[in-house]
This record gives C-alpha cells, structure tokens and sequence, in this order.
C-alpha cells in the first residue's frame, strides 16, 4: 500500500516523449540566447553598456515603458471588462480589432499611428492647431508601445475575468451595491493577479518594442531612441556593443517576465480556489465594507 501510495504520489501526468519535445522546444530558444552570450565581449563589457548612448537608450526605455504599462493599465481595464461582461452587437468584432496588434508587424502599426496623428495624419492637423506635435516626439514612442503592448493585458485580463465569474458580484449587487461599488469592491480584487500578470506582460512588450516605434516615433537620441533602436544601429558600427546591449536587454526582460510568473498566489486567489466568499461583508442595510 504504501509503495502504491508513493507511486501515486510520484505520477505527473506527462508521458516521457513530451520531455524530449518540452528539450527541443526549450533548446529553440535557448539556444540561440547562449550563441549570443558565447560572443559577448566580456573584457569591454562594462564600458560597452555603460556607454552615453547606451544609458540614454536604456533609461529613456525603462521611462516609455512604464509610462505605456500605465497607459495600457488606464485603457485596458475597461477595455476587457466591456469584452469579458458586455453583450452588444459586434463584440466579436470588437475583441478582433483589438487583438490584432498581437499578429500585425509592428512596422504596419507604426504606419497606421504614423497617419492617424502625423502632421498630415487623420488627427494630426487639429492636434497642430493645439500647438502639439506627437510624431516623432517621446510621446510617440508610449502611444507606439501602447499600441503593441494593450492587448496583452487585455487578453490576460479578459480571461481572468471569464474565470472568476459573476457569482461574486451578482451577490455584491443582490445586497445594494452599485455597479461602480461591485467594480471596484468585488471585481478588481478577484481579477488582481490576471491585472499584475497583463501589466507586467505589457511592460515587457513595450521594453522591446523596435518596428512601430522607428516608422512613427523615428531614432533621435535622447528623445525617442529607445534601446532596440540603439541596439540596431550599434550593429552596423560596433558589433560588441550590440551584442552586449541585446544582453542587458534579455537580462531585463528575463527579470520582468519572471516576476509575473514568480506569483504565489495572493488571498483573493486562494480564495478563488478554495470557492470561499471574498472578504467583502455587508451592513444589515445592505451596503458593503
């Protein structure tokens, strides 16, 4: 019995032969990521990176990004509430339009915002009247990398939400709570991991974005050089800087997306698997707290 137990115990589920597939699928991009390590130029590391142009790209980087992660965060949230609770004619379209960032090449998004806000662009002559100009500015690399980067909260969001379910909130609202109360009290607690795992997501898209911000925003250094940019045109004249910049860059990326997955799972979480109640009480007046 207690052989059987542990047999039991032992049992994953995953035949073998998927572990050689899991190697090969693993060595496909692994791979590749080593060969670059392997060229690095180790002694002049250091000076490579920490090279003027190169902290102005990385740090001009980090700021777009996070400013773009924000961006998606303000957007995005209702955006995937509506796609996740609303019933509309042409939802599907909806949900389509927005996802198609994901199969686009950026370079055809970087057309598309280039002539929706450039100086002849679909806005871009009311937005000169304003005495504004977004192309080819900082602020056309957060809407480039806003653009690449929502529907990967959107997408995250949505389906933490169609996870969750509505029991929640459809209690929530039995007991007097408005929907603007449900949302805030009940919804975004439950869908918090989904929401942090979108962002993070997001900010890693928006950190290596390259096409659509070169075609909109252009490679001005300091201003919308971002490091992808640096990166490419550090290949054509210093091979050993781009390969050391493209390291800092994976490095970067590999530390973001690990903290989204490194989660272990918070109490609204627990709570989701466990089928208890939020921590969300009700007054004998039926209000919440």
């Amino acid at each position: 019995m207690t052989g059987g137990h542990a047999g039991r115990q032992a049992y994953t589920g995953v035949p073998r032969w998927l572990y050689a597939l899991a190697v090969l699928a693993a060595l496909v991009v692994v791979l590749p990521l080593a060969a670059m390590v392997a060229r690095v130029n180790w002694a002049n590391f250091i000076p490579l990176v920490t090279s003027g142009p190169a902290l102005a790209a990385l740090g001009l980087s980090l700021r777009t990004a996070a400013a773009s992660t924000a961006l998606c965060i303000v957007l995005g949230v209702p955006l995937a509430v509506v796609l996740a609770r609303g019933r509309f004619p042409l939802l599907g379209l909806l949900r389509a339009m927005v996802l198609l960032p994901l199969v686009l090449p950026p370079v055809v998004g970087g057309i598309a915002l280039l002539y929706t806000f450039g100086r002849q662009g679909l806005l871009g002559g009311a937005i000169e009247v304003l005495g504004l100009q977004i192309a080819f500015s900082t602020t056309a690399v957060v809407l480039a990398q806003t653009f690449v980067a929502l529907p990967f909260l959107v997408v995250s969001l949505e389906g933490a939400l169609r996870t969750g379910g509505q029991r929640y909130e459809a209690v929530a609202a039995t007991l007097g709570a408005s929907p603007g109360t449900v949302f805030r009290r009940v919804t975004l607690p439950l869908v918090l991991p989904g929401l942090a795992s979108g962002a993070v997501l997001s900010f890693a898209r928006s950190l290596g974005e390259f096409g659509a911000t070169l075609t909109f925003a252009g490679s001005l250094q300091g201003v919308t050089r971002t490091l992808p940019l640096e990166i490419y045109l550090q290949r054509e004249t210093d091979p050993d800087a781009a390969v050391a910049l493209s390291l800092v860059l994976v490095a970067v990326a590999i530390a973001v997306v690990a903290l989204a997955y490194r989660r272990p799972g918070g109490k609204v979480r627990n709570q989701q698997a466990s089928g208890e109640r939020p921590t969300t009480a009700a007054t004998p007046g039926g209000a919440l707290t």
